[in-house]
């Protein structure tokens, strides 16, 4: 029975991994989707956004299934709490490389994205599918200090995010404004996608060492600490 109460915790760890993965492929698709006006790869990550919802809802049950059946204590219902929550924050991401996709479609065949701004979400995109590759690595290493570093490595995103805002307010801007509309949301798209994956890293801290990771942050040497001025996620404060 404890064997198969283990196995059941390691198979929620690994539906965690394989959200990570589908959720990170997911922006990287929905990103080149939005840049080329690639209705088909737009429709396809859309659809393919039901897949994670259903691990989502799998990996629920089968949470709540152990709560009751095991009632574990300590360190397992760490692992069973926190899992839910990263789960919440996967699925939540799925979601917003959905929302990427589907402005890809409602915009087809023109591109929601103007020439100039090109590369600022190209750099967006590939970013939030580096922090997510590193959030999946995470929870299969639990490796904390890997996990700690995400937070700095968001950073990059939020200059990122600060760009976009630098050229919606350039007197040069001449796109008109419902263009200015869909660059604004994409650019909180990546933003968010960015912080969930910072919060899957922080929670595997708490699950690993059962502190808060912003309670550890203080003992980091300066070079991978968080610059100052963001909060949880890398949101200004």
């Amino acid at each position: 029975m404890r064997d198969a109460y283990h196995e059941e915790l390691d198979s929620i760890g690994d539906s965690l991994v394989e959200m990570a993965r589908l959720v990170g492929s997911a922006i990287g698709r929905a990103t080149t989707a939005i840049l080329d006006a690639d209705l088909k790869l737009a429709e396809n990550v859309i659809e393919a956004d039901k897949r994670v919802d259903e691990l989502q809802h799998d990996l629920e049950a089968r949470a709540i299934a152990l709560l009751a059946r095991q009632q574990p204590v300590a360190t397992d219902l760490r692992i069973v709490v926190t899992s839910l929550r990263m789960s919440a924050d996967l699925e939540r991401s799925g979601d917003l490389a959905q929302h990427v996709a589907k402005l890809a479609r409602l915009r087809f065949p023109n591109r929601a994205v103007p020439h100039d701004l090109h590369a600022t979400i190209l750099e967006m995109g590939q970013l939030a599918q580096r922090l997510m590759a590193k959030a999946a690595e995470v929870i299969i290493t639990k490796d904390v200090d890997l996990a700690l570093q995400l937070e700095q490595d968001d950073d990059e995103m939020d200059l990122l995010h600060r760009t976009l805002f630098q050229h919606l307010l350039d007197d040069k801007w001449k796109h008109g404004i419902e263009t200015a509309v869909d660059v604004t949301l994409l650019g909180r798209y990546y933003e968010r996608f960015a912080d969930h994956a910072v919060a899957v890293a922080k929670r595997v801290v708490f699950l690993v060492t059962g502190e808060h990771a912003d309670e550890l942050q203080q003992d980091l040497p300066p070079e991978i600490q968080p610059a100052a001025g963001t909060g949880a996620g890398g949101e200004s404060v």
